[in-house]
């Protein structure tokens, strides 16, 4: 695995390159393969360093390869053994520093020399970032521009004063000037950090390359950003930890996706929105895509159509479906599910178990069973967080039709089961925040500091940081003070779409969460701290028990 460019992004003129050439017996890589070490250690385009020691592999070197290299059996005999040899390397290239990379022509080759023979031999290795300059240079130039891409054809066409001569410091030199030219032709295209590197050599059409400059002027901070039409029309909206890192990736790396690669194609400007946190980033997005309506986007535009599974009382008991669900409801109902199919499948794995009267969606009325008298007050229970009342019943019949071997009628239950306990576990996820008028919640920030949400009534009023070391009390009254004025909803989804409740939920729920503030808590007695008293617990409820069904294929 090769280090990621994910939290870089340094210019490449602030990072050092260590160009490596091996020479070796020929044989795998290993703790007796090795034959000569050459590296050049360059920064901003200039020489720092030069690495160079012939290596004693501790076994024989075939006449074919010493035909080929020139380096002999003799030569070898007064060398440092491999093992020497290699933590000298190691020491000088510092390959595990943040901003460097190992560059290699074929880097395949050389890279999986040194790290096998620093395995064989129990060495460090701190896995680097790699660059190979034989992809690079097929990025760079065409085969009507060059021949082929071997080392010595490319050094000619680059100018370089060195002639490869498989030998590893002459090797190495001339590697380094084939970087700098295919750099130098790849930088109108966008590749002008090292987080461009790792994409570098994807197919990007250079036209597409180019617009990775429009991430230039982004904040390297979280946010929402907009890609915008020549008409000035949003065509898609996406949240980042990084504004500057995520609009350049789009530019930069291969896409697969045919239709944001023409959305990419047509963009002509970025416009981002700065955010304190990613949460309120990842909020604002689906908020956006709410008001918006962006072609691009793919996530569903009408969460608020999304059905609930509840009990209605008149003329009799019975399960009905609903896309307005009060919030004095929500207690006793199940969902959202992500369909009208799926909660339909639900409705009939309860009904099946609870002998409700069965609703006909064509005479809009309730159809009595003549089996067993309508039970309300137990489907009230299972619908309120007593989902084993359902689920329990239906694992045995399950059982029992696999057991007669009536796979199909198992399978169809299961289906319909498992659409039940995702609703029921997605209202255990979301009760909590839809029916709390206020709750702030806190995580630590990687690096030191604080993160802060309120929640009011499932939505986000605001969000805040606070730096290392500092008190966090002062930005809890700020926030306390400028967060939204949320008022108590009429029902569920009226302002706020489940959706943003549930990722607001996922956060609160994180392991390293902790409880700051809840509605009716004496404000005197807020604090943050790391010990389990204020680790923040959520009721968990009985559909999270059967995830063996939630999980299985439908």
């Amino acid at each position: 695995m090769q280090a990621s460019f994910a939290d870089m992004g340094t210019p490449l003129r602030e990072a050092t390159f260590v160009v490596v050439d091996l020479e070796t017996t020929g044989g795998g890589p290993g703790a007796h393969a090795i034959t000569e070490i050459g590296a050049v250690k360059v920064r901003g385009g200039v020489v720092d360093s030069e690495f160079s020691t012939l290596v004693n592999p501790g076994a024989a070197i075939p006449a074919q390869i010493t035909l080929m290299t020139g380096i002999t059996n003799a030569m070898v005999a007064d060398a440092p053994a491999v093992g020497q040899a290699l933590a000298a390397f190691l020491h000088w290239a510092r390959l595990g520093d943040r901003t460097t990379v190992a560059v290699a022509h074929n880097a395949r080759f050389d890279l999986g020399h040194l790290r096998g023979a620093a395995h064989a031999l129990n060495l460090t290795w701190d896995e680097p970032t790699v660059l190979d300059t034989l992809a690079l240079a097929r990025r760079a130039w065409s085969r009507t521009e060059v021949p082929n891409h071997k080392l010595g054809t490319l050094a000619a066409f680059v100018g370089s004063p060195t002639t490869p001569t498989h030998r590893a410091l002459d090797d190495a030199r001339a590697t380094v000037d084939v970087l700098h030219a295919a750099l130098e032709v790849l930088a109108p295209q966008g590749v002008t950090h090292l987080e461009d590197l790792a994409t570098a050599t994807d197919p990007v059409p250079a036209a597409r390359r180019v617009k990775s400059r429009l991430a230039d002027g982004l904040p390297a901070a979280p946010g929402v950003y907009q890609f915008l039409s020549p008409a000035g029309q949003v065509l898609y909206v996406g949240s980042a930890v990084n504004l500057r890192r995520r609009v350049r990736s789009y530019f930069t790396a291969a896409e697969k996706r045919a239709q944001v690669a023409r959305m990419l194609d047509t963009t002509v400007s970025v416009r981002a929105i700065e955010t304190p946190t990613e949460l309120e980033a990842r909020v604002r997005e689906l908020r956006l895509i709410a008001e918006l309506d962006p072609p691009v986007n793919r996530r569903s535009r009408t969460p608020q159509r999304r059905p609930w599974l509840r009990l209605a009382a008149a003329p009799h008991p019975h399960l009905a479906l609903t896309t307005a669900l009060p919030l004095d409801d929500a207690g006793a109902a199940i969902g959202p599910f992500p369909s009208r199919t799926a909660a339909q499948e639900a409705r009939r794995a309860a009904e099946s178990v609870l002998r409700l009267d069965a609703w006909d969606g064509h005479s809009a009325r309730a159809v009595r069973r003549a089996d067993s008298p309508a039970d309300g007050a137990t489907a009230a229970r299972a619908l309120a967080g007593e989902i084993d009342l359902v689920a329990l019943p239906l694992l045995e019949r399950i059982g029992e039709l696999s057991e007669k071997e009536r796979y199909e009628e198992a399978g169809l239950w299961t289906r319909r089961l498992r659409a039940l306990l995702l609703g029921a576990c997605r209202a255990e996820k979301v009760r909590p925040l839809l029916t709390c008028p206020r709750l702030v919640a806190a995580r630590r920030r990687e690096g030191g500091g604080w993160e802060l949400v309120d929640v009011r009534w499932g939505r986000l009023a605001g969000s805040a940081v606070t730096p290392p070391g500092a008190d966090p009390r002062p930005t809890i009254a700020t926030l306390r003070a400028t967060a939204q004025v949320v008022d108590r909803p009429a029902r569920v989804g009226a302002d706020t779409s489940v959706e943003e409740t549930a990722l607001l939920a996922d956060w609160v729920l994180d392991a390293g969460a902790r409880l700051v503030e809840v509605a009716g808590v004496d404000d005197a007695s807020t604090r943050i701290t790391d010990g389990p008293a204020t680790a923040l617990t959520w009721p968990v409820g009985a559909a999270v028990r059967h995830r063996r069904v939630i999980d299985a294929e439908a």
